[in-house]
């Protein structure tokens, strides 16, 4: 891997959205393509209410995530993805694909 002046984008890329909570909340918006806060704790219902704010905070600042406040009371706020996120759908599919499939084999890996 080349590094560019401390600068390693296999590693930066993997410390913004390697956590299971990014991954998760980008594979909810891959599936409804625009969500509320709600719809994400009905698809990650042991994630905390701040870990998620979080997260969707992070996703938003790395631009992989838009925010939209709708101007109505109470506030509307969904969450899509960007072109740049939509861009990381299909990397993302490759590990989940790959995770499903050597789940068996990781699984003993953890017990042995």
């Amino acid at each position: 891997m080349e590094n560019f002046e401390g600068f390693c984008p296999v590693r930066n890329i993997l410390s913004q959205i390697g956590d299971k909570w990014s991954v998760l909340a980008m594979v909810a918006l891959q599936k409804y393509g625009v969500c509320r806060f709600r719809d994400f704790q009905k698809e990650m219902p042991d994630v905390s209410r701040k870990m998620l704010s979080q997260t969707l905070r992070r996703l938003e600042s790395y631009n992989l995530v838009s925010r939209t406040v709708y101007p109505e009371v109470p506030p509307r706020v969904e969450y899509q993805l960007t072109d740049l996120g939509t861009s990381l759908q299909s990397p993302l599919n490759g590990i989940i694909d790959w995770a499903i499939s050597n789940r068996d084999s990781l699984i003993n890996q953890d017990e042995r």
